[in-house]
């Protein structure tokens, strides 16, 4: 069992950045690939990012591509999402999820374990 907590969410304006952290109690992410998605108000659950464990490749939806870049700390347990010149269709709430698996990343289905989730908000 992986136990997963975000944080680093929060209320900000169109055009800051937001760096969310992804941290694992008791069992190590090293060995897990990790990935976020985003739920709007009154919308599905969409991919974000994701980063393998094997390798260290890193993957982005179209619409956050320049903008956000995930990355790893292995030596913290925490997977870091940095979200650049946000927008406020990035309002969300931000999962992290984590999976031993390295294809169909994009999925949600592909993922074992889920945080709780960070709201997000971006106002213009």
């Amino acid at each position: 069992q992986v136990q997963l907590v975000e944080s680093g969410g929060g209320l900000v304006q169109a055009g800051d950045s937001l760096r969310l952290s992804c941290a694992a109690s008791e069992r190590t992410l090293s060995k897990y690939t990790v990935g976020w998605f985003r739920q709007a108000p009154g919308k599905e659950r969409d991919f974000v990012s994701a980063i393998r464990w094997f390798g260290g490749n890193t993957y982005y939806a179209d619409s956050v591509k320049g903008r956000f870049t995930v990355s790893r700390d292995n030596a913290k347990n925490t997977v870091y999402l940095q979200m650049n010149s946000l927008i406020p269709e990035d309002t969300a709430v931000y999962y992290c999820a984590a999976t031993s698996r390295l294809v169909s990343l994009g999925l949600q289905e592909t993922y074992d374990y889920w945080g709780q989730g960070t709201q997000v908000t971006v106002s213009s």
